[in-house]
């Protein structure tokens, strides 16, 4: 029997892409990629197609370091051309061939005695694999807040992130829940459009200027030709996106730079307007929440036909929403711009480790991995932009990355002590003592100053990285032996337990 690793790739957006390509480049011929949308390839960016969708990292970082792209069109490119990247990039790489669409994964399921993972899909569809890479990321599940009466509304409703095409909104009275990063980039591009725009906002942002321009001809071509432009100017944004995690980790000194700049900003933004940007003001501490990057959202606010409601929701009715003051905003479409659910990463999909351990379970303290991608008790599980790993400053591709190189540094070491049968865990004290180190280091920062959508319902910040990313690139570059147990192949199909909750470790 062949001792090459089978390993299942769940997800095939930027993460599920860079760890196909990654161990196929050093070896792994045996690698499926499970992806649930039937059109394939490209995740987050496949998902997202509601207008004036784009990255608000510079195009040059948010990219892989190896597929420098030297043609975009501006500089944060817009979601076709994202797609297109990740797509082009796939298939260079051979990791289009590897992909199977439509395959919704339910069930993830470790087998003690086979030592092997079964995985399952929606339709009945099952997979073996010596080791799972789940990259199903944290923003692929919609969350659409739970309103009275929302079920009563006779109109059209959709989430931003399942927009309807189909519907023509000229004209149309419209209402648009929340006011986070997609509302910023979607409102500026429908409120010409629609006859009347109702915006709801919970809660007001720290804004930073984006236009977003097409690159002029010139500029073009010396990316293109002149060697080291491309290099230089992704080292530049690098460095720039570090700066506003510095400003994060340090919001009484350097953090006081960024809030003044944002202020400076907005009341520009906003100056004929002081009753407005009374209300869109933010109460929190500059990088608490997201910091977002727009040149066109404030000003639109400022339309005629636009209003935007600081009031919460207290019912929804067929014809209208009502705010908590009692006041009707008849509207005949509902848009729910509400963000994802960050904390839930791959659930509800079910994921069992040994001794039947549910990961839910495993997770019932809050959501951690080890360095964001290993769980003791899941032997060659790994998570790709999982607990702890967003970036509120930098690329989370920078991040991805730096995942993919480890996780195949890990079945490197499964494939040295036999390959099939043979797997990996980290070691519980190892990932309690990271866990602990990793929340210590939020303390003082911007992150604790507010509740945001990086807390789960404990309030534990589970989302992001609480330093750089140069940080996190230094703390996976190389992957520590001693952090983890490798185990052999059994000689026979049953599977002998020694120590405190372990396996048989092989030096």
């Amino acid at each position: 029997m062949s001792s090459a690793l089978r390993v299942v790739v769940v997800g095939a957006g930027f993460g599920g892409i860079a760890a196909a390509i990654e161990l196929r480049d050093h070896g792994f011929t045996d690698v499926t990629v499970l992806e649930a949308s039937p059109e394939g390839l490209g995740g987050t960016w496949l998902a997202n197609t509601y207008p004036g969708a784009a990255c608000d990292v510079p195009s040059h970082l948010y990219s892989y370091s190896y597929a420098q792209r030297r043609d975009w069109s501006r500089l944060c490119s817009p979601q076709a051309e994202i797609l297109d990247y990740a797509r082009g990039v796939a298939e260079a790489h051979g990791v289009d061939r590897l992909v199977v669409p439509g395959a919704e994964v339910t069930s993830c399921a470790w087998d003690d005695d086979a030592r092997r993972w079964r995985v399952e899909a929606a339709d009945g569809r099952a997979w073996e694999a010596d080791a799972i890479v789940l990259a199903t990321g944290q923003l692929h599940r919609p969350a659409i807040p739970a309103l009275p009466g929302a079920d009563d509304f006779a109109g059209h409703v959709f989430h931003s992130a399942r927009w309807d095409h189909a519907l023509d909104l000229r004209d149309r009275r419209v209402a648009v829940i929340g006011t986070g990063a997609s509302a910023v980039q979607l409102v500026p591009e429908i409120a010409p459009l629609v006859g009347k725009l109702v915006i709801f906002q919970r809660t007001g942002n720290w804004f930073m200027p984006r236009r977003n321009r097409p690159y002029p001809g010139w500029w073009k071509r010396v990316v293109r030709h002149v060697p080291g432009v491309q290099a230089l100017r992704r080292r530049f944004v690098y460095h720039y996106t570090e700066s506003l995690t510095l400003m994060i980790r340090h919001p009484r000194t350097l953090g006081l730079i960024g809030r003044a700049l944002s202020t400076t900003f907005m009341r520009s933004q906003l100056r004929h307007h002081p009753e407005l940007r009374e209300r869109v003001w933010p109460d929190y501490t500059f990088g608490c929440k997201r910091i977002l990057f727009s040149s066109a959202f404030l000003p639109a606010l400022a339309r005629d036909n636009v209003e935007l409601v600081t009031d919460g929701i207290a019912r929804v009715e067929p014809r209208g929403i009502v705010d908590e003051r009692g006041v009707r905003h008849d509207v005949d479409t509902i848009i729910y711009a509400t963000g994802f659910k960050t904390t839930s990463f791959m659930f509800p999909m079910e994921v069992t480790g040994a001794g039947g351990v549910s990961l839910e379970a495993a997770w019932a303290g809050g959501a951690s991995a080890h360095l964001g991608m290993t769980v003791p008790g899941f032997p060659s599980m790994f998570i790709m932009y999982g607990p702890n790993t967003n970036t509120s400053g930098g690329s989370i591709i920078v991040y991805l990355e730096a995942q993919a190189r480890y996780l195949r540094q890990a079945l490197e070491r499964v494939r040295a002590a036999g390959g099939r049968g043979a797997a990996i865990e980290v070691r519980p004290d190892v990932a309690a003592a990271s866990d602990a180190e990793l929340q210590a280091r939020f303390a003082g920062t911007a992150w604790v100053g507010c509740d945001s959508w990086y807390r789960d319902g404990e309030g534990r910040i589970v989302t992001n990285w609480p330093g750089y990313m140069r940080e996190y690139e230094a703390a996976v570059a190389t992957l520590d032996d001693a952090e983890f147990r490798v185990l052999a192949p059994a000689p026979s199909a049953g599977l002998e337990r020694v120590g405190e909750g372990g396996r048989d470790p092989v030096a």
